[in-house]
C-alpha cells in the first residue's frame, strides 16, 4: 500500500480530521425548527489554500460516501471514493485547488448522525434522532468552511445526493459560491425513487434485529435488511448494458444443481456488494440519508431564483445518457428552472455505459469536462 500511495496523481496518505462545530450552548437550528448540538464533523482536505482562499472546492458526497474521497489511509485496500478526480494532474489538481470533503451530518463515519450519542441520555439517538433535510447538511458544510477560515468558495461540486447539496447551497447561499457543479442528481425525486427507497427503508425496518432502532446498544445488527437495501439501491445505479457486459447470464462457480442459492454470477456480485456494505454504514444514517432525498424540492420555495439573482454565479449541470435512476430528464428539470431565473448554465449530456454510477468513475469525456470548467473558474476569479 506504501508504494500505491506514492503513485502519480495520488495525494498519499492522508488522515481524517475531526472538528465540533455546534455546541449544546450554541446548537445548530434545523429547518424544521428542531436544536442539535453537539455536533462532531469528520473531514479531509487535499492541498493547500491559496494566500487569497480563492481555490477552495467543496466534494458533497452522495447517499452512502463519506470525507475519504482522495488517497489513502494507512492500511487501506481501497484509495478514497473519488480518487479516480482528485489529486496532481488530475481534474481537481490538487497542485491548484485546495479541496475540502466532510462526512455528512446524519452520517456514520465520524459525524454526528443517528447512532451517535445522546448527550442528554447518555445513550445513541436511535430513532429520537431528527429528521434531516438537505439544507441542514448544507448549514454543517457551511460551519466547516468559515471554521477554515473560508468565505466563498471557487466551486462546491457532487453527484447525486452530493448534487442536491450543491444546488441548495447555491440557491440558498449564492454569495458564498463561484460555481455549482451539479452532477447525475434531482431537484425532485419521482415516485419511482421514492419507491426504491421505502423499499429499501422496510428491508432495513422489517429486520428483527433493527429493533426499533434499538440495536445500536447491542452487538446485533440489521445486517440482513441493510445488505438487502444495498442490493437493490444497487442494481438502480448500474446500467442494464452494465450488468450484461460484466455478468450476463454467466453462472457463478462451483454452485450446484438448481435452486434458490447464489446459482449465478451477478447474484455473487449483489451478495457481495450488500455485505461489504453492513462492514463500512450503518442501517440508521441510511434510513435517515435515503429520507432526505425524498423530501427535497428547492425550487419549491419561491425566493429561491430570486435570492441567486441577486448574487449571480456559474453552473455545470451534468447527467449520464445510461443513468435510469436520476437520467437526464432530472438535470434538463434543474436547467429550465435555472435558465427561467436568467442563470448561466452549462449542461453537458455525458455518454457512458455505466449507468448512475458513471459519476464515481473514469469516463474521459466527463472528466475532460470538469478539468476544463474548473479550469476556466480558477482563471476567471483571478482576472
Amino acid at each position: 500500500m506504501g508504494a500505491k500511495a506514492l503513485e502519480p496523481g495520488s495525494v498519499g496518505l492522508v488522515d481524517t480530521q475531526s472538528v465540533r462545530l455546534f455546541t449544546p450552548e450554541s446548537p445548530l437550528q434545523l429547518r424544521s425548527g428542531q436544536a442539535l448540538g453537539p455536533i462532531e464533523v469528520a473531514y479531509e482536505t487535499y492541498g493547500t489554500l491559496s494566500p487569497d482562499k480563492d481555490n477552495a472546492v467543496f466534494i458533497c458526497h452522495a447517499l452512502t460516501g463519506d470525507a475519504h474521497a482522495a488517497g489513502f489511509h494507512p492500511g487501506a485496500k481501497r484509495p478514497g471514493w473519488w480518487d479516480n478526480l482528485i489529486g496532481p494532474g488530475k481534474p481537481l489538481d490538487t497542485d491548484r485547488f485546495f479541496v475540502v470533503c466532510a462526512n455528512l451530518l446524519g452520517g456514520c463515519q465520524g459525524t454526528t448522525g443517528p447512532s451517535s450519542i445522546n448527550p442528554e441520555t447518555g445513550k445513541p439517538y436511535g430513532l429520537s434522532f431528527p429528521l434531516l433535510t438537505v439544507g441542514d447538511l448544507v448549514e454543517v458544510h457551511r460551519a466547516l468552511m468559515h471554521h477554515l477560515g473560508v468565505e466563498r468558495l471557487l466551486a462546491a461540486l457532487g453527484g447525486s445526493l452530493g448534487g442536491m447539496q450543491v444546488l441548495d447551497w447555491a440557491l440558498h447561499y449564492p454569495e458564498e459560491l463561484a460555481n455549482a457543479i451539479v452532477v447525475a442528481a434531482s431537484s425532485r425525486l419521482t415516485a419511482q425513487n421514492i419507491a426504491f427507497s421505502a423499499v429499501a427503508r422496510r428491508a432495513i425496518m422489517g429486520d428483527p434485529r433493527f429493533d426499533d432502532g434499538g440495536y445500536t446498544e447491542s452487538s446485533d445488527h440489521p445486517d440482513t435488511g441493510l445488505a438487502i437495501a444495498r442490493m437493490m439501491a444497487h442494481i438502480t445505479y448500474l446500467s442494464e448494458d452494465a450488468l450484461t457486459e460484466k455478468f450476463g447470464r454467466a453462472p457463478q462457480p462451483g454452485r450446484g444443481a438448481p435452486g434458490f442459492g447464489i446459482d449465478f454470477a451477478v447474484e455473487s456480485y449483489l451478495d457481495h456488494q450488500g455485505q461489504v456494505f453492513t462492514e463500512r454504514s450503518d442501517a440508521l444514517s441510511y434510513l435517515y440519508l435515503s429520507r432526505v432525498m425524498d423530501y427535497f424540492d428547492p425550487f419549491a420555495d419561491a425566493d429561491a431564483l430570486q435570492r441567486v439573482s441577486a448574487h449571480p454565479l456559474r453552473w455545470l449541470v451534468m447527467s449520464f445518457d445510461t443513468d435510469w435512476r436520476f437520467g437526464t430528464d432530472h438535470s434538463r428539470r434543474i436547467v429550465r428552472r435555472l435558465e427561467l431565473g436568467g442563470q448561466p448554465v452549462t449542461f453537458r449530456e455525458i455518454s457512458s455505459p455505466w449507468g448512475h454510477d458513471s459519476f464515481l468513475l473514469e469516463v474521459p469525456s466527463y472528466h475532460a469536462t470538469l478539468r476544463t470548467y474548473l479550469d476556466r473558474a480558477l482563471l476567471e476569479v483571478r482576472s
